[in-house]
């Protein structure tokens, strides 16, 4: 604990994006899985504006820029054993898959859903064999929808229809999708009705599919995996909650429930600096722990530590962002760390890095109108849209 606590204390910025004209925000971020030089590494970054920009994980230079995304985007993810293959959900009911080798704004796979469908969520398992998104709610309805995400040469340009849905373990918005780190046929969801369930794709029905269903009392805004061979599942809140659950105990008399925090604004208490909100969280596999990582309106980054007896603060980043953070990704090989956030900036920082630019850090915060759709989950207990 000690060693994580110096690492993240030692955390600079090494690298900042070049600010744009366009003010937007930086929604979602995911790395490459590169087998080569880190110098080879990609980072992809899905905007509130409409578009996903991939950059160059040293330098932070733009390298491409997809932006033909009809609706809002809804995550971005590389492929695992395809370093160059990179997915995105959008509302318009389809999954995009591009090359980033290919200098052109066209896909090579098109997944698409039924009419109705508004993916809000999606993910795609370690084996890159299977796409899941999860959708918005319309009249009764909410799926996870599943597709073979292998590709076809021969039907390169045609979308490709669903293997089956999902449709009656939740009833209400599929936020999260989540597959297991290196088991393909494990993914968890999460909802706006509170439910965070885990199944197993390869039973033969929805029913036998669903291992276990755990209630986090409240509307889920992120869901992972942790613990030695990732048997545990945990959840964020719309409402900043902490749910943390172990999926050994699924068959004995001990409850799963390891931790379960209504607000964590109330328990986790800094110097000098606020706890407004969660972005996330993060399990260290060298060190056996699970991490929230949450953060202040002005920018601030606070890492915090869980375990089955409570939270506590790790340690704060200050100095890199000027609004509200949003998204993370934290690279164990090197203990580097990426932030994106609401000012329009994408941070690389590093343990006793020295930034080079002198570029004037400026909150380019933009319209709430924006902002509310970007979050509409945030609100979505007490108004729903149809």
């Amino acid at each position: 604990m000690e060693k994580i606590e110096e690492q993240f204390a030692n955390l600079c910025i090494a690298k900042r994006c070049a600010l744009t004209e366009d003010s937007t925000y930086l929604l979602d971020i995911d790395v490459s899985k590169s087998v080569l030089a880190e110098s080879n590494h990609l980072v992809a970054v899905s905007c509130s504006n409409k578009s996903i920009k991939v950059y160059n994980r040293e330098t932070l230079h733009l390298l491409r820029e997809y932006s033909s995304h009809p609706g809002l985007l809804n995550g971005v993810r590389f492929a695992h054993t395809s370093e160059n293959m990179l997915f995105s959900a959008c509302s318009d009911g389809t999954i995009k898959c591009w090359d980033t080798r290919l200098a052109t704004q066209k896909t090579i796979q098109l997944f698409s859903g039924y009419p109705s469908n508004v993916f809000i969520s999606f993910d795609i398992n370690c084996s890159d064999l299977i796409v899941c998104a999860g959708t918005e709610k319309v009249e009764e309805d909410t799926f996870m929808v599943f597709w073979d995400a292998r590709s076809n040469t021969n039907y390169a340009c045609t979308a490709k229809e669903p293997l089956g849905t999902y449709s009656e373990t939740h009833n209400d918005d599929i936020t999260k999708i989540c597959f297991h780190p290196n088991k393909p046929n494990l993914v968890v969801s999460g909802s706006t009705d509170g439910l965070v369930n885990v199944f197993d794709i390869n039973k033969e029905n929805e029913d036998d599919s669903l291992i276990a269903t755990c209630n986090s009392n409240s509307s889920v805004s992120f869901i992972g995996w942790s613990g030695k061979d990732y048997k545990q599942v945990y959840c964020m809140t719309h409402t900043e909650g902490f749910c943390w659950w172990d999926l050994t105990q699924i068959d004995s008399e001990e409850p799963m429930t390891l931790l379960q925090i209504p607000d964590v604004r109330e328990v986790v208490f800094t110097e000098n600096s606020n706890l407004n909100y969660l972005i996330g969280g993060l399990y260290h596999e060298k060190a056996d722990k699970l991490f929230v990582v949450g953060g202040t309106a002005m920018g601030n980054i606070h890492l915090i530590n869980c375990g089955i007896d409570g939270l506590s603060l790790v340690g704060t980043l200050h100095g890199g962002h000027s609004a509200t953070v949003r998204s993370f990704y934290w690279n164990m090989t090197d203990d580097s760390l990426l932030t994106g956030g609401e000012d329009a900036q994408l941070l690389l920082w590093k343990p006793g890095a020295v930034e080079r630019s002198l570029v004037k850090k400026a909150s380019m915060k933009i319209a709430s109108s924006v902002q509310q759709r970007v979050r509409v989950h945030r609100n979505s207990l007490k108004s729903k849209k149809k």
